[in-house]
């Protein structure tokens, strides 16, 4: 249900208490008197407030996007329409991958207010990859969510006309890119009032990015793409703060950031965020060796999101493909069918260098940019921090600049073993 009357106003314990009262459908799924209705503020990302409800029979979780970036406050505005596009991503996200994403209770675009369903017991996944948890079903989850998505948007299952439609109902969410283009592509090169890094330990190598041009012609080739290829409709920060997890139950959250874009930015996101709890690693542990099993998971998690979603997209473009892309005729017969499948696998091996690429712009941005990971923020000592972000960061430039040397996912995860104790060197 959506509603769109009435005037924005932001909703805190009480006003949310009366705005619940007056729908029947949420107060019946809290059940009890709304004014034993327990809410809760936990909103702990960067932009939105996040609320939990419970009453007498059940709870529900709130979003409400505020008018400003929430990190910086009122000096950075935003539009309030990215919740629209989010509701809308959701909605289209909850065809394509059923059971992967929180089921969606109400949205009022007026309000920019979005209820779901209360994820329960599930945890932000980066919090328990800090704490050295594993996660058995995730591979396959979010490679079944990645593939189905970024394949049924894509000019390989869509008419030209209905993608088109597709990119223009998204078009709009351009405040949202901007945040993506400065942030990432931009500003962890350059002196930018917001970046931070690990000081002094890792100044140096906060200078050396600012003068490294190879580095710059890379992340700017990038960056062009990210602007300029719209191939299928992304979550936009899919990254291990946006998805929810229980050891059998895999949810993806938060898509404000949607919009059509090339496919390896999402791809790349979860590698690159499973790749930098593998380098935070070390800094957590207490004793040398505790979190060698853990590790030995997260690399082996990283080639399994990889061949999986390989996989998975291959498989639907050989049976499900009906867009405009590749016209069937065109590959008729035996000989048509062998280059078209050669045609495949080349696609994907472009389709990794993109997703390779865009994972090192990534975590590159998490260490020297504006919003951080926990993975290595609660690494209390800040050397041994720096360190961690350092193996990290050598990973990224490498896969970014010396691209030919990364054909496979199996290079990234053999390189990330070989900086696992190298030791860098520091600005102090």
């Amino acid at each position: 249900m959506t509603q769109g009357r009435g005037h924005y106003r932001i909703l805190q314990e009480a006003a949310l208490r009366d705005y619940f009262a007056g729908l029947p459908d949420i107060a019946a799924q809290l059940g009890g008197e709304p004014a034993a209705w327990a809410i809760t503020e936990v909103g702990d990302g960067n932009l939105n407030l996040v609320f939990i409800v419970k009453g007498a029979r059940g709870g529900v979780a709130v979003k409400q996007a505020l008018p400003y970036v929430r990190l910086v406050g009122e000096s950075w505005p935003l539009p309030l329409s990215r919740a629209h596009y989010e509701y809308l991503a959701l909605s289209r996200q909850a065809k394509l991958a059923s059971g992967l994403v929180p089921a969606l209770l109400h949205h009022n675009e007026t309000l920019a207010l979005t209820v779901m369903e209360l994820l329960e017991p599930h945890i932000i996944m980066r919090k328990g990859l800090v704490a050295g948890m594993r996660y058995p079903r995730f591979a396959d989850d979010i490679t079944t969510f990645m593939a189905r998505n970024l394949f049924f948007t894509s000019d390989l299952a869509l008419p030209a006309a209905e993608k088109k439609e597709a990119i223009a109902a998204f078009a709009g969410n351009h405040a949202l890119c901007k945040i993506t283009e400065d942030l990432i592509f931009t500003d962890p090169y350059r002196i930018a009032e917001q970046n931070r890094w690990t000081a002094p330990y890792l100044d140096g190598l906060a200078a050396s990015l600012r003068d490294d041009m190879e580095l710059h012609v890379a992340i700017s080739r990038l960056k062009l793409k990210f602007m300029a290829s719209p191939e299928a409709l992304l979550h936009g920060d899919l990254h291990t703060g946006s998805i929810m997890v229980t050891e059998s139950q895999t949810r993806v959250i938060d898509p404000e950031f949607a919009f059509y874009g090339p496919m390896g930015f999402d791809v790349g996101a979860v590698l690159a965020n499973l790749l930098m709890a593998y380098f935070a690693s070390a800094g957590h542990e207490r004793a040398a060796g505790e979190r060698h099993e853990f590790e030995t998971w997260v690399l082996d998690t990283v080639e399994q999101v990889w061949s999986e979603f390989s996989r998975k997209f291959l498989d639907l473009w050989r049976t499900e493909a009906s867009g405009d892309a590749y016209p069937l005729p065109l590959f008729a017969g035996d000989k048509g069918a062998a280059r078209l499948e050669a045609e495949r696998q080349a696609y994907m091996q472009r389709l990794f260098t993109d997703t390779a690429g865009f994972a090192a712009a990534k975590t590159i941005r998490r260490i020297f940019g504006l919003a951080h990971n926990i993975d290595f923020e609660l690494i209390e000592d800040p050397r041994k921090r720096a360190i961690s972000e350092a193996r990290a960061a050598r990973l990224a430039r490498g896969m970014m600049v010396e691209a030919a040397a990364f054909r496979t996912i199996a290079d990234v995860t053999g390189a990330a073993r070989k900086l696992r104790d190298w030791q860098p060197e520091l600005s102090v």
